[in-house]
């Protein structure tokens, strides 16, 4: 693992990343697959959400990555009726091991006006959407971007 961080695997859905020291899981009913966040900043988060793929589609299927970030973001991040926006404003594929990968970044404004950064690494693997998603206070990002940009990178599935 890189300089500060730890690894998270999980062997029974098939998934593994790198987060932060000092970042603990956090057990979450009826959510995320799993979740961590910063022990000081507890809105600091990063989380692995996974959902069915329609008829065993693959990720480029399902859409390109602005196409799919733009369904994330409406989805996920500004569902309808929650008063939050959330406005995609950089996308990237990437090919790993056979795998594609998109990468999606959000500015997300929240209903009490704080603005927060989301980034958030999408795959399709036996069948299965996973969604992989870092969230920190806007205000946080200048000094987080480059560690934020690593844990993103380093989701992979099997």
């Amino acid at each position: 693992a890189a300089a500060g961080l730890k690894s998270f695997v999980d062997t029974a859905d098939g998934y593994q990343f790198l987060y932060p020291n000092g970042w603990l899981q956090v057990k979450v009913a009826d959510g995320p697959d799993v979740v961590f966040h910063d022990l000081i900043e507890v809105s600091e988060n990063v989380s692995v959400v996974i959902s069915a793929v329609p008829q065993g589609k693959s990720l480029t299927e399902l859409g390109t990555p602005t196409e799919v970030g733009y369904k994330l973001g409406k989805a996920a991040l500004a569902p309808e009726g929650s008063g939050r926006s959330a406005e995609l404003v950089n996308v990237a594929q990437k090919e790993t091991d056979g795998k594609t990968y998109y990468f999606l970044e959000y500015e997300v404004k929240l209903p009490n006006q704080e603005k927060r950064h989301n980034i958030a690494s999408v795959a399709v693997s036996r069948g299965k959407l996973f969604t992989f998603n870092a969230s920190v206070p806007e205000r946080r990002w200048k000094k987080l971007q480059r560690t934020i940009d690593e844990v993103v990178s380093s989701f992979s599935v099997y």
